[in-house]
């Protein structure tokens, strides 16, 4: 009989298929035994009922623990109330291979053992639907750009330079020269724009920071376009047209996995707006109250958040002492008893965002108030801005000393350079960061001198400026920045399989 798989049932109901897989859940009592099978694709109720089998083996139904392999051969049925919305009737089944005493079981964990039991714990519903978003958005970016017909370019790993600055670095030895990996390949994608005039490049990307926040990861993906003639307008269209056409293509690829996270779809449908284009100055005004947004304040606003969360923290308590009432009774059903202790373990998991929140607020408040003009948004900054317009936003021509050295200087203040911010909602933050590049061989060697880099490093670099140089632009997209927002994360972490951080090596 032909071998299926789990997406397939939609097509086969009805009729007798073969499926091979592993348990991701078990339930069983006399005579049968209900199981919850994964095969990579997705996942399905098995229902094996010893007074259904044609075999004698149902004894060995006891073997199929938590992720023990096995294959099964019965009829597909639709029942919605299922998960993924059908059964399989089990007429025959046989085991692969046991697994025994597995360690990442569905009662709660703690991240760090999650972690460093991450070659498991990908295997995990939430950890499979979040890779198959992340594998949708690979190739949904892919395909918008080789449509529009880039080039997709490969940019080094190891370089002789910097990319960005030289505080975050992973130097190693290269036969007897310094190399570093590379923070990014936009100054070799110039390059390739200057041959094929629209290229992108899509890759590794390493950042030596010790920071410990949600947002940071040493080692992620970055997917990078480069275009000839465009300037910073240009730029800003086509990184929100992307990004609309990537999030919708995701929608529409992923219902299911993004149901499996709870996602709000709606809330992703933002991106079907024209994305508001705040310059710094603006943002800054914004950030300190000076000037309302739709008629909201952002200093009242985080204000008013302490007032709703703290409501929020004694809602929750009380749900919790109305359902643990539930758990405790002699009078309520098992089912409904493990209803109220799901809720439960909800409200509590919420309680702890909320209190965080709480402790976070009051900081950000002060930070919006005092912000100085000239200094980076940090994340709360990012996230305030975006709470106001409740959709991406751009922010655009940012003070050039806290830019980087290749950003093309403003012709109208050369205190600015046109470089250029998306900012993701819901407090996901900067996901895109990019610029119209300098031109100026004078210019970029004065930027060069003021961040104490070594001209002759970039001597290739400045070269494009000397045969036929011409005005360009370029963003990069960090992939998994991308991927928390879209899945909705509370940490990048989860958002690629195997996370590399300051802390974290293995496995």
């Amino acid at each position: 009989m032909e071998l299926k798989y789990i997406k397939d049932l939609k097509e086969n109901i009805g009729k007798e298929i073969t499926l091979q897989g592993w348990v991701a859940n078990k339930r069983d009592s006399k005579g049968i035994a209900f199981i919850t099978m994964r095969d990579g694709s997705g996942f399905c109720q098995v229902v094996i009922a010893e007074d259904d089998l044609k075999t004698n083996n149902f004894e060995d139904s006891k073997n199929l623990n938590l992720e023990a392999s096995f294959s099964v051969t019965g009829l597909v049925i639709e029942d919605e109330k299922q998960i993924g919305g059908f059964e399989i009737k089990a007429h025959t089944f046989a085991l692969i291979s046991e697994s025994v005493d597995y360690p990442v079981t569905n009662k709660e964990h703690g991240v760090d053992f999650l972690l460093e039991n991450r070659h498991l714990w990908l295997r995990s519903r939430k950890q499979w639907a979040i890779m198959k978003v992340r594998n949708a958005l690979i190739f949904a970016i892919h395909n918008f750009f080789q449509t529009k017909d880039f080039t997709l370019t490969d940019s080094p790993i190891f370089t002789g330079s910097a990319g960005e600055g030289t505080s975050d670095l992973f130097e190693t030895e290269y036969f007897g020269e310094k190399a570093y990996l590379a923070q990014t390949g936009q100054l070799y994608g110039e390059a390739a724009a200057m041959a094929h005039g629209r290229i992108y490049t899509f890759g590794p990307t390493f950042r030596a920071e010790k920071s410990k926040t949600r947002r940071h990861l040493t080692e992620f993906w970055m997917m990078e376009p480069e275009m000839a003639f465009y300037d910073l307008d240009m730029n800003m269209d086509l990184m929100e047209d992307m990004i609309r056409t990537v999030i919708n293509d995701v929608i529409e690829r992923c219902g299911a996995e993004l149901e499996i996270l709870g996602r709000d779809v709606e809330a992703l449908k933002s991106v079907n707006q024209k994305f508001p284009r705040v310059h710094y100055d603006e943002a800054v005004q914004i950030l300190r109250g000076e000037k309302d947004i739709n008629g909201v304040n952002a200093l009242e606003m985080l204000a008013n958040d302490i007032s709703v969360k703290e409501a929020r923290v004694l809602e929750l308590n009380t749900e919790i002492e109305e359902r643990n009432a539930i758990i405790n009774d002699n009078v309520s059903k098992k089912g409904v008893k493990n209803f109220n202790r799901t809720k439960v373990a909800a409200a509590i998991s919420e309680i702890k965002d909320v209190e965080e929140d709480l402790r976070n607020i009051p900081n950000w408040l002060e930070s919006a108030k005092t912000f100085v003009h000239g200094n980076d948004l940090g994340g709360s900054d990012e996230t305030v801005l975006t709470r106001l317009f409740g959709c991406p936003i751009m922010v655009y021509n940012w003070p050039k000393d806290i830019k980087a050295f290749y950003m093309k200087r403003d012709e109208k203040d050369n205190n600015y350079v046109k470089g250029v911010d998306l900012l993701a909602p819901e407090g996901y933050g900067e996901i895109i960061g990019g610029s119209e590049r300098e031109t100026s061989l004078e210019k970029l060697l004065e930027r060069i001198a003021a961040e104490g880099l070594d001209k002759e490093d970039y001597s290739w670099y400045l070269e494009l400026r000397k045969f036929g140089s011409v005005p360009h632009s370029g963003f990069g997209l960090g992939l998994e920045r991308l991927v928390t927002w879209v899945c909705k994360l509370q940490h990048i972490r989860e958002a690629i399989p195997f996370p590399r951080t300051s802390q974290r090596l293995r496995p």
